[in-house]
Parts: C-alpha cells; structure tokens; sequence
C-alpha cells in the first residue's frame, strides 16, 4: 500500500512539473511576441533569432554544466539512472532517503532539470529586449553561454541551491519563484550590456531631449504580453513542486489568484499612473504594468491574501511607470522596459516578502537581493568588457541605421514593406 501511494504521488508530482515546465517553456514565446513588437520593423528578424537561439544555449549550457553547479547533482545525464530504480522503495530510498509519505515531494530527476532550465531561459530572454537594436548578434550569444552556464546558476547555488557565498556567510533569504533569482539577475545583466553598449542613435538629443522610438506591432506586443501572463501560472504555480496533497493542492489554487490578481493591479495602476501624467491611456505602460505585477508577486504569492497581491501588484505597476521615466532620465536606453520591469520591480518584489511572510526578515531580503545584483553586476560586466575588447558588441553607426536584421540576419521580416527608418 505504501509503494502505491508513493508511486501515485510520484506520477502525480513529476507530471505536475513537465506542465508547468512547459508553460514556463511557452514564455519564451511571450518574450519573443513582446520584444518584436516593441522594436522597429528593421530589427525584428534579429531580435527573434536571439529568443530562439538563447533559448537552445540556456538548455545546454545548463545541461552541460550549470545544474550541477546550482545544486552539485552531478552531471544531469547520469542523474538519469536514478529513474530506473528497480522498485517504488528502491526510487524513494535513492532519489529522497526513506519514504515520509505524503509530502515528500517526489519528482523525477528529470523534470527537476526541465523545469530548472526553462527558467535559466527566463532569465536570459531579459536581457535580450533591453540591448535590441544595436548589439551584434554574436556578442549577444557570446554572453549568454556565459550567463546560462555560469552566472546564474553560481548565485542560484547560493539561494535555492542553500549553499553559502564562497564559504563566507549563508543568504537567510526567502524567494518562492525567483523575484531577485530570475528576474533582478536578468535584469542586473542587461544594465551591464546597456551601460557598455550605450544608447540607440536619435534615442537622445541635446539639451536632454529625449526622443520616442515607437515600436513596429502594439497587437503582436500585447500578445506578447497575455501569453507570458499565462506562463507565469506555470512559472509561480510550478514552484510549490507538488500537487500530491489537500495542502499543497489549496497552495497551488492560491499561487494561481495571486498571481492574477497581482498582474491586474499592477496593469490597472501603471495605466492609471500613465493617464495622469500623459493624460492619456499609454498601451506600453499598461503592458509594462502587467509584467511589473507578475514580477512583484513572483518572491511570494502563497502568502498574501488576494487584495494584498493587488496592491504589491498595484505598487510594482506604479514603480515601473516611474522607473522607465527616471532611466530615460539618466539616458539609459532600453527599448522594451526589462530593466525596470524585472530589476527595480524585481527588487521591490524581493522586499514585498516581509509583508506577508512571518519567517522573512527585511535584513535576510536586502542581503540576499544585493549578493545577486552584486555578483551579476561584476561578473556580467567583465563578460560584456571582454567580448567587446574581443569582438566588438555594437553594430556600426550605418547598420544601426539600416537595421540590423539586414547585416546581422540577412533578411527582414518584413520584406514585402519597405524598411521602417
């Protein structure tokens, strides 16, 4: 009876995480929709190659080297034999030490991977939008080998993976689905590529004018954007790791609300901020808003109560609003938003988790969030100094104009229009 109640929970786990691995897969999708839209025509074929391709290294990379770095597994491949145990007993014993029974969130090896490495592509498709439009392609994916193998998963080995940071202190640090792990990391790398890379042509003029550089499809945007709204039930959902129990099957109805309604907030309150300061209803900001509320719930949505989701949500909607204001401010040019949507909402996501969770500490979180910045800041920043100094990672000023889908691609898009200038 025991071996069929474990097997039962096995299957149930395992295919629990696959899903919910798949719909976090399926947010590549959303990032590739979101960031075509909000880019010129010119640079479409570019910016899909790099959501694809970053998607392949991320896997593996991941494979290759960073699981076993995260979580000193061993190698993925030859973590596969434990899935051929020759009994239920056998399975528990190996995979988890004796069987507890209900609760012991049993998965396969496998989907553990699966589901790890989709969100090393999650991380990685945020720096993607914020260095579109004049990076050279290679440079790009230079750097991503760099983040999906090495970066991420050294400071995700010092969160989730619980060890200390080079054997000198342990994070006392609480991020259910990667608010500062995922996003504030992704978001702290593609600062790093913007500061080295510096801004678009005609983005920035004298006397601190700042021009508009509209994207080329609001509709293939906002799809962008509802289709990452429906991964992130994957993305918060998967995290709980299993659906085996009354508990943990309640914790996952409730991850699923809060995460809605947090995305409503933050859409309704950054359109809303949007209105009183253009004094009109800016589509950008509200989708910006959405993604700024998914993100701000992501540190902790089992915890807070429906409404008090709305309001981090809420909030997260206002700072992004505020935030892409103030880097524009300070002529830091990123086309679609990501560093404020995941980096300052990721931040303010990671904090939130004081509110509702009586084991966080405020110190635990800010230490925590500035052991990722900090580690991704150095490191991502003597990546980009040395593929620059090596190859180059900005296209010239001729094929910026142009667009780099013609030099970095050699094919538009779009080819039956005339290219956008």
């Amino acid at each position: 009876m025991e071996n069929t109640i474990f097997e039962l929970q096995y299957a149930m786990d395992t295919f629990y995480f696959l899903v919910c691995g798949a719909l976090v897969m399926w947010m590549a999708a959303g990032f590739a929709m979101l960031e075509a839209g909000l880019v010129r025509a010119k640079n479409t074929t570019e910016i899909l190659t790099k959501n694809i391709v970053l998607f392949g290294i991320a896997s593996t990379m991941y494979m290759i080297c960073g699981y076993q770095i995260m979580y000193d597994g061993g190698w993925f491949l030859s973590g596969l034999a434990l899935d051929g145990a020759a009994s239920a007993d056998a399975l528990a014993e190996s995979v988890y030490g004796e069987f507890k029974g209900e609760g012991a969130n049993a998965y396969s090896n496998a989907a553990d991977f699966f589901f790890q490495v989709v969100f090393v592509g999650t991380c990685m498709s945020i720096v993607s939008g914020a260095v579109a439009e004049r990076m050279r392609l290679w440079a790009f994916l230079l750097f991503a080998i760099v983040m999906t193998g090495f970066i991420y998963p050294m400071e995700g080995s010092w969160t989730w993976g619980g060890k200390e940071v080079f054997g000198l202190y342990a994070l006392n640090y609480s991020d259910y689905a990667g608010s500062g792990i995922v996003h504030l990391a992704g978001a702290t790398a593609a600062l790093t590529g913007v500061l080295v890379l510096g801004a678009r042509k005609g983005k920035y003029g004298p006397n601190g004018v700042i021009n508009a550089i509209p994207g080329s499809n609001l509709p293939l945007a906002t799809l962008g954007t509802l289709i990452l709204w429906f991964g992130w039930f994957g993305f918060n959902g998967g995290s709980t790791l299993s659906l085996d129990s009354i508990t943990s099957a309640n914790e996952v109805a409730v991850v699923f609300v809060n995460t809605n309604a947090a995305a409503a907030g933050g859409m309704i309150a950054a359109l809303s901020f949007a209105r009183i300061l253009f004094g009109k209803a800016d589509l950008t900001m509200a989708l910006n808003g959405a993604l700024a509320g998914l993100v701000a719930i992501t540190a902790e949505p089992a915890d807070p109560t429906p409404l008090a989701s709305t309001i981090i949500g809420a909030v997260g909607g206002l700072l992004v609003v505020a935030s892409i204001l103030t880097l524009d401010k300070l002529k830091i040019d990123d086309p679609v938003g990501a560093i404020s949507v995941h980096g300052v909402v990721g931040l303010w996501g990671v904090l939130a988790v004081v509110i509702s969770d009586p084991e966080a500490t405020l110190v635990g979180q800010l230490v925590g969030a500035l052991t990722i910045f900090v580690w991704v800041f150095v490191t991502s920043l003597i990546v980009w100094l040395i593929i620059k100094a090596v190859i180059g990672i900005r296209v010239t000023e001729e094929e910026e104009f142009e667009g780099v889908d013609i030099s970095e691609c050699g094919m538009e898009a779009y080819p039956e229009f005339v290219t956008a200038k």
